[in-house]
């Protein structure tokens, strides 16, 4: 309880104007938990912008906590981690949202499937805010993944900071 009341006082202290995408050149940085059936972890992700509404960027996950299989088995190092290649349309500004939020639905490719994600951020300062994104396979590399083919291979909610560099 202490460690959220801790973050939630960061959250609300600095109430400043910030904007969530100012077009191309903005960069963004996001660092946060990555859950999902079976494993949580850390999620790192970095959006560049291309133009008024679109960006790219990378993400990658890494699972610290994972289940066991049925047999006991461990996951190795290749199970935990996952590395994608993303795309978004930045819809803060179509939608007539508060300067300081964005809304961006995406897609991306990664080392297990191509999916799709729909993120939210908010910037309390112009450099600091929070985002929560979610996440869904729409294909998979394996036609019907079993046991850690299933880990970063299914529906994924990730929350944690987000700075614009």
């Amino acid at each position: 309880m202490k460690k959220i009341t801790t973050v939630l006082v960061l959250l609300t202290v600095g109430l400043i104007n910030a904007q969530a995408f100012k077009g191309k050149g903005d960069v963004k940085f996001d660092i946060g938990a990555n859950f999902q059936n079976g494993g949580s972890g850390i999620r790192v992700s970095s959006d560049f912008g291309l133009g008024e509404n679109m960006s790219f960027g990378f993400a990658t996950s890494y699972l610290l906590s994972v289940s066991n299989d049925d047999l006991g088995n461990k996951p190795d190092f290749g199970d935990r981690v996952d590395l994608k290649g993303r795309f978004n349309a930045n819809l803060g500004n179509v939608f007539k949202l508060d300067p300081k939020m964005d809304l961006y639905p995406g897609l991306d490719l990664g080392l297990r499937n191509f999916g799709a994600h729909l993120g939210f951020r908010y910037f309390f300062t112009e450099g600091f805010g929070f985002f929560t994104e979610a996440g869904i396979p729409i294909a998979s590399y394996k036609t019907n993944p079993i046991g850690f083919d299933k880990l970063n291979n299914q529906f994924t909610f990730n929350i944690g900071a987000s700075f614009n560099l």
